[in-house]
């Protein structure tokens, strides 16, 4: 079992922590050890935001992280922050309609994904996030599509499972 160390960041009011905290949900219900910390500014709505979350087999010891496997990103500003924080072959997914130029960095894969649009298009531009978890849990294969719907309809809000899973599924499809 592969571990994963992930950055998820932007502005506050993006759903940022709540990207980390339903994938981190999907992680205790596949009964792997999990970290979830969240970081935010003062301003919350409209600041940066971002958490980091832990998935793995064995224990961890520091939820902090200073390297990453993964940064999901979905602000320029978050993107500056944390582009350097990744691993040698790491991958980065951002939000394409909210970043247009993206540093150069041979060493990773990187995904451009239309977030924003893709939730438009299922009908809240608010579940931009769920599209970008659902390409980083199909890209990586740390818990199961499965296991994460099933996390988000015991943990999120009822009335918006059903967008929420539109939402995963696209980001899902977005990737190759």
């Amino acid at each position: 079992m592969a571990s994963q160390e992930i950055i998820f960041a932007g502005f506050g009011g993006q759903g940022i922590l709540s990207m980390g905290k339903f994938l981190a949900y999907a992680g205790m219900d596949s009964n792997l050890n999990v970290s979830w910390l969240p970081s935010y500014g003062p301003e919350m709505r409209g600041g940066t935001a971002n958490c980091s979350v832990i998935i793995t087999d064995e224990e961890i010891g520091s939820p902090v992280l200073t390297r990453a496997d993964t940064v999901v990103v979905m602000n320029r500003p978050s993107l500056e922050k944390f582009i350097d924080f990744i691993e040698p072959n790491g991958l980065l997914i951002i939000d394409s309609d909210q970043i247009t130029d993206i540093p150069d960095r041979s060493d990773i894969t990187i995904y451009k994904i239309p977030a924003k649009t893709i939730a438009e298009e299922i009908g809240s531009a608010t579940i931009a996030n769920m599209v970008l978890l659902g390409a980083l849990v199909k890209k990586t294969g740390i818990v199961s599509m499965e296991t994460l719907l099933s996390s988000l309809k015991t943990h999120g809000k009822e009335k918006f499972y059903l967008s929420n899973k539109m939402a995963l599924e696209r980001g899902a499809e977005y990737i190759k």
